[in-house]
């Protein structure tokens, strides 16, 4: 879920603040939030009925009663164009419910532009639009609205619990994001000492009452209990430093006094504890950051500040880019800048402290995964040609080097271990060892059809290997088509280097036809190559297998004649036999065909 376009933005939870803002149950009294208004109370009662007696408004509808129940209304005005949402926090055991109405209006409030109203069965503790803060999946979440600079809005929230821990309002959006300082119209507040004031605890908060012929000025503090007078204070401006209502008695000479009240509100201003560094191993093994919020908090409240981690200060100090939780590191070393925020006030922070993740990196098992051997030499070196400087190795076979020898075929697997301190970090790695046979060719088979050629090689067993004839570029495939009439020289080689084997063929050429018209063209039938058979023998036949005439290696060819008469058109046939030497061994071969006489 990206949280990075989210700002919490002067968040006060009932109960931290020791001074509660005022809260107005009525929409006509509706509390003004300006940019700096702390936000934050609790509710009883609903005043009047600002819904007279309707028991719909948009998604809240009741069978019966009123739609108001413990109630408290603000207005906004927007002042930049983006989008705009809101985190309404409250306890998880409490069923609040909201309603934002797009009005200038009480009397006029129209359908609400984003409504909640569903019980908290969940036990969450946020409802709002936009994105719950705390990354869960909330359904009491409406979409964040587009909003424009200069436009009203009412807020409604409501209480149905028995009980009320009080509530607090965070707003998020980019109008927050780009224009932090200006997203809401201070205007709307009318107040000679200004809107109330949301402060660190290391700041200096002036209030300034000055107006023109004043006689003097009467300073008064609320802590709680009603206003009291503030010794020696009688000048324009008061330097405050604790958190209160202030009242500020203007004396004029007219005796026409002007009396103005504002909050200020002290937030304490958090502290990053040192943290210890991190190592893990960077095998997508993740972090859980949110495991180092005690050492970062170092004993401070989890419930009024939170951690947030970033890659980068400016970051850190801007609250973007937050990392999430379960981080998965990918440097062998990484900086990560820890920031503490107040959650009544996120203007008070802390990103002072910083902590690395050191990666711890696998150990190296980058060997060849299948290794070839031949089978008449059967032995070879697997694994790592050389060992890393602090790693355990550990073989399935026991063996505890980086390499090892084999002689026999299988699969190997290397265990290699990386340890420091506690962390072990594994990396396995197989290798597949394989014996490799020696080619030996078993036979090479000639088809001859029509004029075509087909030359298939046979080998003895089965493997990987290239075939080659004559100095032609190697093929994987055992079958040539239309070699050249001649002698050739058959190559098998084995792919992985465990030896080759050669055979010597012979490869015939004969026509399909002959016409002996005494032309000069084609005049005589005969199968080339004979010369370089051995013992070979053609002879041939008509159709009803009547032996015609035989030729051997010296005969010129067939003239088409038999006893010196001339024969008809016709198909004929022809056997050739040849005695074939292979080693201390000889074969005999036999090819037979037919071919035509045209005249």
């Amino acid at each position: 879920m990206a949280r990075s376009c989210v700002i919490y933005f002067f968040t006060f939870l009932s109960g931290v603040v020791a001074l509660t803002a005022q809260v107005f149950p009525d929409c006509i009294n509706a509390v003004p939030i300006c940019n700096n208004t702390p936000i934050n109370g609790g509710t009883t009662g609903m005043g009047i009925d600002d819904f007279n007696g309707a028991t719909v408004s948009g998604c809240i509808a009741l069978a019966t009663g009123t739609i108001e129940n413990n109630s408290a209304w603000y207005r906004f005005r927007t002042n930049a164009d983006g989008q705009l949402g809101f985190n309404i926090g409250h306890d998880a055991t409490e069923d609040w419910d909201f309603a934002l109405y797009q009005t200038d209006d009480c009397t006029n409030l129209g359908d609400p532009v984003r409504c909640n109203y569903f019980d908290n069965s969940d036990n969450n503790n946020f409802i709002g639009v936009g994105e719950d803060p705390t990354g869960a999946d909330n359904f009491q979440y409406d979409e964040l609205l587009e909003v424009s600079s200069g436009q009203d809005f009412y807020l409604f929230i409501n209480n149905f619990s028995n009980t009320n821990s009080g509530f607090s309002i965070q707003f998020s959006g980019t109008v927050f994001t780009d224009f932090p300082n200006t997203a809401l119209d201070c205007s709307i507040v009318n107040n000679l000492l200004g809107p109330p004031i949301a402060a660190c605890d290391n700041e200096s908060v002036m209030l300034d009452a000055t107006s023109t012929g004043a006689i003097s000025y009467e300073w008064y503090l609320d802590l709680g209990s009603g206003f009291n007078r503030i010794t020696g204070e009688n000048g324009a401006h008061l330097n405050v430093t604790v958190s209160g209502f202030y009242r500020v008695v203007v004396v004029m000479p007219s005796g026409m006094n002007v009396i103005s009240e504002t909050q200020v509100a002290f937030s304490e201003l958090p502290v990053t504890h040192p943290l210890d560094d991190e190592l893990v191993c960077l095998d997508g093994t993740t972090i859980n950051l949110s495991q180092k919020n005690n050492e970062a908090l170092g004993g401070q409240d989890p419930d009024s500040f939170r951690i947030s981690y970033h890659t980068s200060m400016t970051d850190a100090i801007q609250e973007t880019n937050p990392l999430q939780m379960d981080f998965e590191p990918t440097q062998t070393v990484q900086t990560i800048y820890v920031r503490t925020t107040s959650i009544e006030n996120p203007n008070c922070f802390d990103a002072s402290q910083t902590f690395n993740i050191n990666g711890l990196v696998l150990p190296d098992v980058s060997f060849p995964t299948t290794v070839y051997i031949c089978e008449d030499t059967p032995t070879a070196t697997i694994g790592l040609a050389t060992p890393e400087m602090g790693i355990n190795y550990l073989w399935d076979t026991g063996e505890t080097t980086a390499s090892i020898m084999v002689v026999q075929e299988g699969v190997y697997t290397l265990t290699a271990t990386n340890t420091q301190g506690t962390v072990t970090c594994v990396s396995v790695g197989s290798v597949s060892v394989v014996f490799s046979r020696p080619a030996r060719i078993a036979d090479v088979e000639i088809e001859y059809i029509d004029e075509r050629n087909i030359v298939s090689v046979l080998v003895e067993e089965a493997g990987e290997f290239n075939y080659q004839v004559d100095n032609e570029i190697p093929q994987d495939s055992n079958i040539f088509n239309n070699l050249s009439p001649g002698e050739h020289t058959i190559t098998v080689a084995d792919i992985n280097g465990c030896g080759i084997d050669t055979l010597d063929i012979v490869v015939l050429g004969f026509p399909n036809f002959f016409t002996p018209n005494g032309d000069g063209t084609h005049d005589t039938w005969r199968i080339q190559s004979m010369d370089i058979l051995e013992n070979p023998i053609v002879s041939i036949f008509n159709q009803f297998g009547k032996l015609i005439v035989q030729l051997d290696e010296n005969s010129a060819g067939w003239n088409g004649t038999f006893n010196g008469a001339q024969l008809p058109e016709d198909d004929y046939w022809f056997s050739l036999s040849y005695t074939e030497t292979n080693g201390p061994s000889s074969t005999t071969k036999y090819i037979k065909d037919h071919f035509s006489l045209k005249r």
